[in-house]
C-alpha cells in the first residue's frame, strides 16, 4: 500500500512539475509579451467577425502563421510572438486545405472580392473547393439606400434581386481585412533579405529603386523574350482571382486587362507601377472601379515583375 501511494504521489509530482514547466510558465511569459510594431486590438465588428470565423470553423483549413521556411515567404515574414498579442485564443490553425490568412487584408484588400469569394468562392477562385457560405447573404429586390450589392458574375448572381451581404458577412469581411502583418523594422527576412517592403536584397537598383519609392530615371523599356510560361504561372497565382484566368476580369468589380490602355501601352512604365505600388480607382472602358490593388513589390522579386509585364 505504501509503495503504491509512493508511487502515485510521485507520479503527480511529475505530472504536476511537467505542466508548470511546459505549460504554466511559458504561458505567463507569452502574457508579457508586448504587442509588436502595429499591432492594433480589433474594432468591436472585427471581433464580431473573429467570432464568425471561429463558429464557421475557418481555422480547419486556414491558419494564421508564417513558419520561417521558404515556402512560406508567399504568406508574408515569419510570425512573431508580438503578432498575437491581442488574439485569445491564437487561431493558429493546423491544416493548410486553404491558403494561410496571415496577411489576407494584404493580399487581398477588397471587400468586393472579399464579399463576391464568400458568396461563392468559384465565383472568383473556379478551382476552389471552398464551401460558398451564401446563407451569410440577402437576396432582395433592390438593395437598400446606402448598400451597393455584390457584383457577381452572371452566371452565379440570383434570376432575380440583387444580393447584399447580411450582418455576419460584413462581420467576417471585416475580421479578415484587419488581417494584415506589420512590417518588423530593422529585422530580415526569413530568407536573409531586406524588410523594407517592395525591395529586394538581391538587386539595389532597377525595379527595386522603383518598388521603394524611388524617382524612376524615365520610361522602363520591355524586356521581351521573357519565360511566358512562368509568367503566366504568376500570373495565376496572383492576378487570376480578381481578372480571372482569362484576363477579361468581372463586369463592375474588376476591370479586364483585354480593354486596358495602360496594359496594351508599348511604355510599360505606368503598368509597372501598378504593380509595385497597387492602384484604386482605375478608369477603364469608361468604368471607374473603387476595388484596391494590392501592392506587389514587396511580394515578387525584379525578375518576377519584369516576367509579368511580357506581354
Amino acid at each position: 500500500m505504501n509503495k503504491l501511494v509512493l508511487i502515485a504521489g510521485g507520479s503527480a509530482l511529475v505530472y504536476a512539475g511537467l505542466a508548470l514547466l511546459m505549460g504554466v510558465l511559458p504561458g505567463i511569459e507569452l502574457s508579457r509579451t508586448p504587442a509588436g510594431p502595429g499591432v492594433e486590438p480589433l474594432t468591436p465588428l472585427q471581433a464580431e467577425g473573429r467570432d464568425v470565423y471561429v463558429a464557421n470553423g475557418c481555422s480547419y483549413c486556414h491558419t494564421q502563421q508564417v513558419r520561417p521556411l521558404p515556402q512560406d515567404k508567399i504568406f508574408g515574414r515569419a510570425s512573431a510572438p508580438g503578432d498575437f498579442a491581442y488574439q485569445t485564443p491564437e487561431l493558429l490553425g493546423s491544416e493548410r486545405t486553404g491558403p494561410d490568412l496571415t496577411n489576407a487584408g494584404v493580399r487581398q484588400p477588397s471587400t468586393v472580392w472579399q464579399f463576391i469569394h464568400l458568396y461563392n468562392p468559384r465565383a472568383v477562385v473556379p478551382e476552389s473547393i471552398m464551401p460558398a457560405f451564401d446563407w451569410m447573404f440577402k437576396v432582395l429586390e433592390q438593395a437598400p439606400a446606402g448598400t451597393t450589392p455584390v457584383p457577381l458574375p452572371k452566371a452565379y448572381a440570383p434570376a432575380k434581386g440583387v444580393v447584399v451581404p447580411a450582418h455576419q458577412a460584413e462581420a467576417l469581411v471585416a475580421y479578415l481585412l484587419s488581417l494584415k502583418q506589420p512590417a518588423l523594422p530593422d529585422l530580415a527576412t526569413h530568407d536573409g533579405g531586406s524588410a523594407t517592403p517592395g525591395v529586394s536584397s538581391a538587386s539595389p537598383a532597377g525595379v527595386a529603386s522603383t518598388a521603394a519609392g524611388a524617382p524612376s530615371a524615365g520610361p522602363v523599356p520591355a524586356t521581351g523574350g521573357g519565360d511566358l510560361a512562368k509568367g503566366k504561372a504568376l500570373f495565376t497565382a496572383n492576378c487570376a482571382a480578381c481578372h480571372q484566368a482569362n484576363g477579361e476580369g468581372l463586369p463592375g468589380a474588376f476591370p479586364s486587362l483585354k480593354a486596358d490602355d495602360v496594359v496594351n501601352d508599348a511604355d510599360p512604365t505606368e503598368q509597372l507601377h501598378a504593380v509595385l505600388h497597387g492602384l484604386q480607382g482605375a478608369r477603364v472602358g469608361g468604368v471607374v472601379y473603387s476595388s484596391p490593388m494590392p501592392p506587389f513589390g514587396a511580394a515578387l522579386s525584379d525578375a518576377d515583375v519584369i516576367l509579368r509585364d511580357d506581354r
